[in-house]
């Protein structure tokens, strides 16, 4: 018999690797993508229900927002890449938060240095060239633009899948 937690958590997997995908490809998170992941966080709670853990993850998610929104506005942090952080939160919960905003700070830092390398700015091209879309080019200076969404879905998927493996 399948559980549903194991549905919620292949579903959790699918949509963080089609944010990642779609962020490399297009520096886009669509919004669907964290209203899923929302909408699917009450099912993957409800194998271990708690009021305290319910408003706790809720409480950290809602921080993590705030603290994003002022980032967005300041040019520092994408849209989506706030709400998909927000959304990781969710499912990471007060226990995870913690190890998620590290890892995702950890896998976003060696991406950026990767893309400012001639070599992976190179592969990322011949990448991006392969899924149809033109190479990212930041004039000489400028900040060159990092998909975020790849350190924080993956970041996510190593902390919220992990437990179920142990």
């Amino acid at each position: 018999m399948i559980h549903p937690q194991a549905i919620v958590l292949t579903a959790f997997g699918v949509v963080m690797a089609a944010a990642a995908f779609e962020d490399f490809r297009r520096l886009v998170i669509p919004n669907l993508l964290p209203i899923i992941l929302v909408a699917l966080w009450p099912v993957y709670f409800a194998a271990s229900p708690s009021l305290y853990g319910a408003l706790a993850a809720i409480g950290c998610a809602a921080a993590v927002f705030l603290v994003g929104a002022v980032l967005f506005a300041r040019g520092w942090l994408g849209g989506g890449d706030v709400k998909l952080l927000a959304a990781a939160t969710l499912w990471a919960g007060p226990a995870g938060t913690p190890s998620l905003l590290m890892l995702t700070a950890v896998i976003g830092g060696a991406l950026a240095l990767f893309l400012l390398m001639p070599l992976g700015t190179q592969i990322a091209a011949a990448a991006r060239l392969m899924l149809g879309q033109p190479p990212l080019h930041s004039p000489r200076g400028m900040m060159t633009p990092v998909p975020y969404g790849v350190a924080i879905a993956g970041a996510a998927l190593i902390v919220t899948l992990s437990p179920h493996f142990g």
